[in-house]
């Protein structure tokens, strides 16, 4: 088998430096804890990987034929532990399969690179980029169910094990051509996604003159851990309280879109670089072309705000743009002024904001009542005491958490019949006339809800997968929560199940799949989701196997999740999922390959399994309680039992 992966290259936007000085927090704790602000960009290693008995490195890549040399050796610890001592152009990937192998007990990997267009030793961190390369090979062949911080950890540390000592914000790129933002905490690292509501042009250039990062560095770490002088503690409140607040201002300039104002900041940080730290290493830091450079009158015609890169001096700047002709202007003017110029775009990315309900289904469990009325218009009492049809209560969960725009799957467009009367028409002034204060103003309610619906419709039943396939021009690459139709929920806290789920995903940004705990004997009756804790709370797991409705039998000998306790638990899904791009995209190639199941029917549960195998889905135990209506038994309790509970 063999698996296509591409890794970026990163580059730091904000915050250089402050990750080697954050992590002087081990030995001094006044020290404020650094941060930065790192996106994967558009240039990259391409490459496809496969099983192989030895650890192979090969490459039909034009762009670094000059420096390439294919290598292989056996999977052996010392072997590996020693080309990553050499100055070999393997030592990266060699430390990362000599970590792999001692940690993970895995076998060989062949890592074949098609193609490079990143620069080498540009401040965009080639060597990080191999390095979660070849841990994501490992990672996806041997189905190791890693996470992507996963993934970046073991690239840190793999490339330590190199005559390398690379900073903890070069392994970025595991998170793709996306920003995030990095705290470094002595030992500690965290990282949050976030996310830009509109594009944002970038220009990046090698100035391809000369400094020395080396001196750079030795020099700036003298003032570590303790300042001793007027000079050091500067460069310690600009790498500390002052870089803080920048960032700070940074995230909020580009989720909002504010580009005259990230501009003016990238000037800003520049100046206060200039000013406080770069006095430690003068004859590096003065940067004579890096400032004539950003202070080029035809440069800032075409752009917000310029800065350094990376370790900074007379290495490589970054811009933005003003807009794409811009960009492109820009670029081509760099590169006739003898720099290597590239440009990238930061793409929009947005949260969750759009949910989708399928309830296309007859209702055969539900016989004879669904001859007359669907299920999704069944009365439940709420815990306002207010009776409310089904999909009001799924829908209120959406819009209470965030949500803007509902895509509600329907059998026909004769049922739509019923959502026109129930979401758009107003109550006559006679019967809205008989409602208390309360109720008139629920009635304003239902309609602005109303407001927020769209609907597709599955005229042939051809499974879930299908129905959620219906509704890939509504989700138009965006992250898409989805709901069952035929399921309701409860949270234990002030926050519903469904804002949880959506927490969870811009944390992660990967696929999510709701579960929850079931007892062994059931498990016959559901699909069965098998994974590995990545988290202290026993809340989050990464999925490493679906099942489809498994034997007792067969679950306990091969399903089971493992609590620390030594306590074996059994998970299904929980009924709420956040589905990705990525998820639809696979869904259409299994609908064009005719993959079915034995009915015939597109199932969603394969793709989501395909995707997991590809890119990993994270299974996240809700605080909260599921109550079903699609079967008899089940709606009698949440019949009798819902309205009861409180939130």
């Amino acid at each position: 088998m063999k698996i296509d992966l591409f890794v970026p290259g990163r580059l730091c936007l904000f915050g250089e430096h402050s990750d080697w000085a954050g992590r002087y927090r081990t030995m001094n704790s006044e020290i404020v804890p650094g941060e930065a602000i790192v996106t994967g960009i558009e240039q990259g290693i391409y490459a496809t990987v496969e099983l192989c008995p030895t650890f192979r490195m090969s490459s039909e890549a034009p762009e670094i034929s000059s420096i390439w040399k294919d290598f292989e050796c056996n999977m052996d610890l010392q072997e590996l532990r020693d080309i990553a001592r050499s100055s070999n152009f393997f030592s990266y990937s060699a430390g990362v399969a000599s970590y792999m192998l001692e940690w993970y007990k895995v076998g060989g990997v062949h890592v074949h690179i098609t193609k490079m267009d990143m620069p080498i030793k540009s401040g965009l961190s080639s060597s990080a980029a191999i390095c979660v390369l070849v841990a994501r090979a490992f990672n996806r062949l041997y189905r190791l169910n890693l996470s992507t911080r996963g993934e970046m950890n073991i690239a840190y540390w793999g490339e330590l094990r190199t005559a390398s000592r690379c900073g903890r914000l070069d392994q970025a790129c595991a998170f793709g051509s996306r920003p995030v933002r990095m705290t470094f905490d002595a030992e500690d690292i965290e990282v949050k996604l976030f996310n830009i509501h509109q594009p944002l042009y970038w220009v990046f250039a090698n100035l391809n003159a000369a400094k020395d990062t080396v001196r750079i560095l030795s020099d700036l770490n003298r003032a570590y851990p303790f300042a001793a002088n007027d000079a050091e503690r500067k460069a310690h409140e600009a790498l500390g309280r002052i870089n803080r607040e920048i960032v700070d201002n940074a995230m909020d300039y580009m989720s909002s879109g504010d580009v005259t104002a990230l501009g003016a900041l990238m000037c800003e940080a520049q100046e206060i670089f200039d000013r406080d730290v770069a006095p430690l290493c003068p004859d590096q830091l003065k940067a004579p072309l890096l400032h004539a450079t950003l202070s080029d009158p035809k440069v800032k015609s075409l752009t917000y705000g310029g800065k350094g890169v990376g370790s900074q001096g007379d290495g490589s700047v970054q811009f933005l743009a003003k807009d794409e002709a811009s960009q492109q202007e820009l670029t081509a003017y760099l590169n006739s002024k003898g720099m290597s110029a590239y440009s990238f775009t930061i793409g929009a990315r947005y949260s969750v904001r759009k949910a989708i309900i399928p309830v296309a289904g007859f209702g055969t469990r539900l016989y004879p009542q669904t001859r007359i009325l669907k299920k999704d218009f069944f009365p439940i009492v709420d815990s306002d005491n207010f009776v409310k049809p089904l999909i009001l209560i799924l829908l209120e969960e959406c819009v209470n958490a965030g949500i803007e725009n509902i895509c509600i799957v329907l059998g026909s467009e004769e049922e739509r019949e019923d959502y026109r009367r129930f979401f758009e028409t107003p109550l006559s002034e006679e019967h809205l006339s008989k409602l208390p204060d309360d109720k008139r103003r629920y009635e304003e309610h239902i309609l602005e809800i109303g407001k927020k619906l769209t609907f597709v419709y599955q005229n042939e039943k051809k499974g879930f997968g299908d129905a959620v396939y219906l509704c890939r021009e509504f989700a138009a690459d965006e992250p898409v929560l989805l709901l069952l139709g035929d399921t309701i929920y409860k949270s234990n806290s002030g926050k519903n199940c469904a804002a949880q789920m959506i927490e969870a995903y811009e944390k992660f940004n990967m696929a999510l799949v709701s579960v929850h705990e079931i007892p062994v004997e059931k498990v016959s009756s559901y699909g069965i989701i098998k994974g590995r804790w990545i988290d202290s709370r026993e809340k989050l797991m990464m999925i490493g196997q679906m099942c489809e409705k498994p034997s007792v039998a067969y679950a306990q000998e091969n399903l089971g999740v493992k609590y620390r306790s030594g306590r074996q638990g059994y998970f299904s899904v929980f009924g709420q999922y956040v589905l990705t791009p990525e998820i639809f995209a696979q869904l259409g190639e299994n609908i064009r390959n005719g993959v079915v199941n034995s009915k015939g029917e597109v199932e969603l549960t394969t793709a989501l399994d395909q995707v997991r195998a590809r890119e990993g889905v994270i299974g996240i135990r809700l605080d909260g309680r599921m109550y079903d209506i699609g079967i008899p038994d089940e709606l009698r309790n949440t019949v009798a039992n819902y309205g009861k509970e409180n939130n």
